[in-house]
């Protein structure tokens, strides 16, 4: 790389050398334009305008790459189905969602690019509920010129590590649930819980099948899951008798109804009696007495993987044990919190 003077007229696509001041006295004092910054045929008559009749611009050399272009090619390699990237703002390039979904990070490759010397890539946290146009991710080079062979190895990593970043859309699901509780099911109490499912349920656009009630019986439990599992849930709430109190009998009913239990108890508060369990392919989410009372809960953390089609593993649930507290602030702002991160 090396500098050279030549007249401002022609300067259209080179690179700028140094920063340019612009002064109105009184008013103003600042940059135009920063070092690196690409020359439009727009900025011509701006750098006349402050003197500039001749300015200092970079000549790279074969081997390398500008900033700007470094970003944009790190952006394209980095980025996978259901994101948009934006041009490049001082080589920094950003990751948006193109629906809402689940951001999927693949830790390991985001780790090996950072362990590139001259590339960084920062993302929000892997397992996010993300929206429509919310920024996930951005992506650059710390010096002003790279040299190809860096961009070329951060492109190998993506290559190889066949995805880095991506968003998985929301199926939409029918679900059922089963609300558990003598004092519910004979009308002694209201119930809570039908009106926290659906609302949980319609946020990710799935529909409600059905809502059906039980005493405190394990046959009638476990029948009425099977049940739904029949009318075609793809999705199945039970909700309520998850302790370990003698009438608390829901989890050893999704048992009966011969589901396999990924884990009976979660790393996570609130939300430390939930099970989680498969009934074949079916997901059933046994929900603790702390689901009607909370915003959020761990049934939160887990509901984005559901929907995106995900299988839930044991490893998922422990997992949360670090950033597993929820703070229980006076005005719940989750995804955008601690919780589950």
């Amino acid at each position: 790389m090396k500098k050279e003077i030549i007249r401002t007229e022609d300067a259209v696509g080179k690179i700028l050398a140094h920063d340019i001041t612009r002064i109105v006295k009184g008013e103003f004092k600042g940059s135009l334009f920063k070092k690196g910054h690409i020359i439009a045929p727009e900025d011509v008559d701006r750098l006349l305008d402050v003197g500039k009749s001749n300015i200092y611009v970079l000549q790279l050399s074969g081997s390398e790459v500008h900033e700007d272009e470094a970003g944009i090619r790190l952006g394209a390699a980095i980025s996978g189905e259901g994101i948009y990237t934006q041009p490049p703002k001082e080589s920094r390039v950003n990751l948006f969602a193109e629906l809402d979904g689940l951001l999927k990070i693949n830790e390991e490759a985001v780790q090996e690019i950072n362990d590139l010397p001259l590339v960084i890539c920062a993302t929000l946290p892997n397992h996010t509920p993300v929206v429509k146009g919310q920024m996930l991710a951005g992506t650059k080079v710390i010096p002003l010129v790279v040299d190809e062979a860096d961009i070329a190895e951060a492109e190998r990593i993506c290559s190889e590590a066949d995805w880095v970043i991506e968003v998985k859309p929301y199926k939409k699901k029918k679900v059922g649930c089963v609300i558990t509780g003598s004092e519910v099911f004979y009308n002694r109490i209201p119930d809570a819980f039908a009106p926290v499912i659906t609302e949980k349920v319609e946020h990710y656009g799935s529909e409600i099948l059905e809502i059906t009630y039980a005493p405190d019986d394990l046959d009638i439990i476990s029948e009425k899951i099977l049940n739904l599992k029949a009318k075609g849930a793809d999705v199945i709430f039970t909700t309520g008798g998850m302790s370990v109190d003698p009438d608390d009998l829901t989890p050893t009913a999704i048992k009966k109804a011969g589901a396999d239990i990924v884990t009976y108890g979660a790393s996570a508060l609130p939300g430390a009696m939930f099970m989680m369990a498969y009934l074949d392919d079916t997901p059933i989410l046994g929900v603790p007495a702390c689901g009607m009372f909370f915003r959020t809960t761990v049934v939160d953390l887990l509901l984005p993987r559901v929907f995106a089609d995900e299988k839930i593993t044991r490893r998922d649930i422990t997992s949360f044990g670090v950033g597993g507290l929820c703070m229980q602030c006076d005005v719940c702002v989750w995804p955008k919190c601690t919780f589950g991160k």
